[in-house]
């Protein structure tokens, strides 16, 4: 009984940290090679900058949108998903990404940045304005709507 106990608790669990994985396979972390990838597969590009462990907005964001599978398998159709994480915890990284931050002139988390696959800006918004997945998804789309109308 221990044992059955063991095997289902020990599959369910690889299970959550498969679909976890998958999620977070979906997201670049590199804007520069994020924009090489979009130009050869003529996409967009999608950054998403947040403090993972520190901003209550992008903690929420990522908890609703960013990490479902809804969220990625719908918006990599169109996007390659890029990350660009300024945490607390790690040091390094936060150092590294806030120069990323100051170079595209975003003031805070979180934001997001949409390119053309040309490496062009065309919008940015606050994230936490569309805190559902369907909400999100209907934002992205208005968006690449008004940038092919241009």
């Amino acid at each position: 009984m221990n044992l059955m106990k063991l095997l289902l608790s020990s599959t369910i669990a690889s299970l959550i940290l498969a679909t976890a994985a998958t999620a977070g396979a979906s997201w670049m972390t590199d804007i520069d090679s994020a924009l090489a990838k979009a130009k050869k597969e003529k996409k967009n590009v999608l950054v998403e900058f947040t403090g993972s462990d520190w901003c209550p907005p992008c903690i929420m964001m990522d908890k609703k949108v960013f990490s479902k599978s809804e969220f990625t398998d719908t918006a990599k159709k169109d996007f390659i998903l890029v990350k660009i994480d300024i945490p607390n915890k790690d040091k390094t990284l936060k150092k590294k990404n806030s120069k990323v931050m100051k170079k595209y002139s975003v003031r805070g988390v979180p934001t997001v940045l949409l390119f053309g696959d040309d490496g062009s800006e065309f919008t940015r918004f606050t994230a936490s304005r569309y805190p559902s997945v369907e909400q999100f998804l209907a934002h992205l789309k208005e968006a690449l709507e008004k940038k092919d109308m241009d």
